[in-house]
Order: C-alpha cells, then sequence, then structure tokens
C-alpha cells in the first residue's frame, strides 16, 4: 500500500535528523501536502523539503504534535512483526538490568513505540495507549505483546489524561486472559499488592525505585514521614530496612488500605501507620502534635503538568518542601522528588535551598537520583527525562 506523504518546512528536519520522534504542525509544508484529511493515526511517509524520505511516521493532523516518527526506513510501517522487534529490543534491555520480572516493559518514545507504555507484573501486563497511532494498532499490540511475552492477563489502563488531548475515550478493561486474584509487584526485596483495574495510572511506579533503594542503608532505627505515600513503595522498604516508625500521608483511604496491606505482606505493621489528609494539612497536623522526622520523603504528583503551570506549580514545591522542613530534625534528611518534566533539577535544587534560608537552615545536597533503567532517556528527547530525586541534609545555621 502506497503511503500519503508529508513534506517538512526548510530546515524543519534537523531535529528528526538527530533523533527526535516528534514532528509539529508547523513544520509540516501544508501547502504542498495538506494535513487536512488525514486520519488520525494514519501512517505516512516523511520527507525534507527536498523531497527526501526521512522514514515513516503516524499522524494526527488536529494535534500541535501532528506526527511521531515510527522508522527512518522509507517504507516500514509499524505492524505486528516491528512491534515484537520492538518489544523484544525493549524486553533484552530490562532483562540486563532485572533478575525478576517486575519493570516497565515499554516506556514510549524511549523505546522507538511512542505512546505505547507497559508496565509488567510478572505475567500480568498492564497496558496504555496514549496516542491515536497507537490506539488503532490496538489488536496488533495485544497479539505482540501475547507472542513475545506469553502473560495470562492483559490490562487496558486506558484512562491517562493524554488520551483526551488525543480524542480517545478513556476506560479500563481486561483486554485478555485472566486476572489471578492477587497481582503483585516486587521491589527493592519487598512484595507490593497491584490495585491493576483501580489503582492510579497502571497501578504501580516503577520509576522511583534506585531512589528508594539509595535510602534503604541511612534507615536503622529512623523515624521515617512519607508523603504521598500511595501505597507504601518508599515506606515499606524503609520500614524493612529498620526504621523505627514509618507514617505514610496519603489523601486517599483506599491507597492507605493498600499500605497496611502491603506492610503485612512484608511483617512490618508493627512498624508502619498511615495519616489520611491532604498532604499539606496532615504536614500541618503533625506540626501541632509535635512530630519530628529524621528523614521525611516528597514524592507529589506533577504540579507542572504544562509551562503555563510553572508559577503556580513553582509555589507548591516550594510550600511543600518549606512545611515539611518544619517536621524534620536538625541534621535530618529530606528526599525531594518531583515527576515534572517542566521543572528542572536545578530549580528544584533552588527552590529547597531558599525554604532552607528561610527557616534559618542550611541545605547540603549530599545525593541525586533519577528514574530507573527501565525508563530509559532517548538522548534526542528532553521530555523523556522527567524524575528528579534530591537528597539534602538540613542544618540550623545556629548551630553550624
Amino acid at each position: 500500500m502506497t503511503l500519503a506523504r508529508l513534506r517538512l518546512n526548510k530546515n524543519a528536519d534537523r531535529r528528526i535528523k538527530a533523533g527526535h520522534l516528534w514532528i509539529y504542525s508547523n513544520e509540516v509544508d501544508t501547502a504542498a501536502t495538506p494535513l487536512k484529511g488525514l486520519q488520525p493515526g494514519q501512517q505516512c511517509g516523511i520527507e525534507n523539503a527536498n523531497g527526501q524520505s526521512l522514514g515513516v511516521a503516524y499522524v494526527h493532523p488536529n494535534n500541535l504534535i501532528c506526527a511521531r516518527m515510527i522508522s527512518e526506513k522509507p517504507d516500514q510501517q509499524l505492524d505486528v512483526e516491528l512491534l515484537k522487534s520492538r518489544i523484544r529490543q525493549a524486553l533484552a534491555l530490562r532483562e540486563t538490568f532485572y533478575d525478576r520480572p517486575f519493570y516497565r516493559l515499554v516506556y514510549g518514545e524511549s523505546d522507538l513505540l511512542p505512546g505505547l507504555i507497559v508496565d509488567r507484573f510478572g505475567e500480568v501486563l498492564a497496558v496504555q495507549l496514549n496516542t491515536a497511532g497507537m490506539d488503532v494498532l490496538k489488536d496488533e499490540v495485544l497479539l505482540a505483546l501475547r507472542e513475545v511475552l506469553q502473560p495470562v492477563a492483559v490490562v487496558w489502563r486506558n484512562d491517562a489524561s493524554a488520551r483526551q488531548q488525543e480524542g480517545l475515550e478513556s476506560y479500563v478493561a481486561l483486554a485478555w486472559g485472566e486476572l489471578p486474584d492477587q497481582v503483585l509487584a516486587e521491589e527493592n526485596a519487598c512484595s507490593f499488592e497491584v490495585p491493576i483495574l483501580d489503582g492510579q495510572k497502571t497501578g504501580w511506579f516503577y520509576d522511583h525505585r534506585p531512589n528508594r533503594a539509595a535510602l534503604m542503608p541511612l534507615v536503622k532505627g529512623k523515624q521515617v514521614l512519607d508523603v504521598f505515600s500511595y501505597r507504601g513503595g518508599w515506606g515499606i522498604p524503609l520500614a524493612k530496612s529498620g526504621a523505627a516508625k514509618v507514617v505514610c500521608l496519603d489523601s486517599s483511604a483506599p491507597a492507605l488500605e493498600g499500605v497496611m496491606d502491603n506492610a503485612r505482606l512484608n511483617g512490618v505493621e508493627a512498624s508502619v501507620s498511615t495519616l489520611c489528609a491532604d498532604a499539606f494539612e496532615g504536614l500541618q497536623q503533625l506540626q501541632q502534635a509535635g512530630e519530628t522526622f529524621d528523614l521525611i520523603i516528597l514524592d507529589p504528583p506533577a504540579f507542572i503538568k504544562r509551562k503555563k503551570d510553572q508559577g503556580p506549580g513553582e509555589h507548591a514545591y516550594s510550600r511543600l518542601n518549606r512545611e515539611a522542613m518544619k517536621l524534620l530534625t536538625n541534621d535530618g534528611l529530606l528526599m525531594s522528588g518531583s515527576c515534572s518534566m517542566h521543572l528542572a533539577e536545578d530549580r528544584l535544587q533552588d527552590l529547597v535551598r531558599i525554604a532552607a534560608r528561610k527557616q534559618g537552615r542550611s541545605a547540603q545536597l549530599v545525593w541525586r537520583g533519577g528514574q530507573g533503567a527501565d525508563h530509559p532517556v532517548h538522548p534526542a528527547i528532553t521530555e523523556t527525562r522527567y524524575l528528579k530525586a534530591l537528597l539534602f541534609r538540613l542544618v540550623s545555621n545556629s548551630e553550624a
């Protein structure tokens, strides 16, 4: 089948030649090759201003990102065979770094499968199809995953906000197989029940795994506060590593029920407790109760989802860190995290420094981390590097 063509404006091919996968609508020569008439998800040949092929992309003619590259070959379309090849390639990376089948198996653009997210929980897969280009290949994606991995169950977690931007319906459904009574994630020598049908995102967050591991040797006998705890991905391993007390703070009662289920699953329920409250309200409640902690973890949702959220989002990060510091002992440790792609690591560092100075304290940056190997960064696409984890030691200026 002959592919429709999209021609780029002069010099608009530079990013694509450098390896980037996105094409913006203002980069297309619409006089020569109109976007109008193309269907969302349709695969098209891409060429530069001189008519030379750059490869194949799938398109969404009404979006700012109007096309995403899927191959540098002029006629290679994304089909079952190419899906299987790229899934095997992604699998090989994960099996290099992880000895157990619990990880993000496919991370979109970084695995050359834009719009596709797959999290693996042993023999169960949770899949997000976040673009029209992937959504039209739903049957092919399912077949490729079944043939490569032979899972017992595959779940569509097609309720991400990205689908709304693509004009796609939101739903969660069992795509294939039969779900076991209990779906588990394994991470940092702990097991966690995963609410794969009704939890957040795909039910679990593997991305902070190395940052959680970095704290485990530091907590023996310590008092720990885990803010935005979800189901205890930070708190449970720290309790198992010998923390004297772990308080998990989250606004979701079901998530906190999951914390205690996971605490029992790992034999640490005696040292784990929960507080159900908005993060800022919960921090104030703990201040009023005279609580202090040796280690505080801040792992909030993205406060800056779009560039226009920059000001309010930075204010929220600043306030969160400031309120947490009020509960931190002198010489205490603060793990300040951000999953906002629009917040640079240096800027988060500045926000923590400023918050500390306003309280007469000095912040020492002692460790920095990011996303794990199952969330590889595409070197040409800065958006794929989103996760920050900065560990600070806070000391009082009056005692320094």
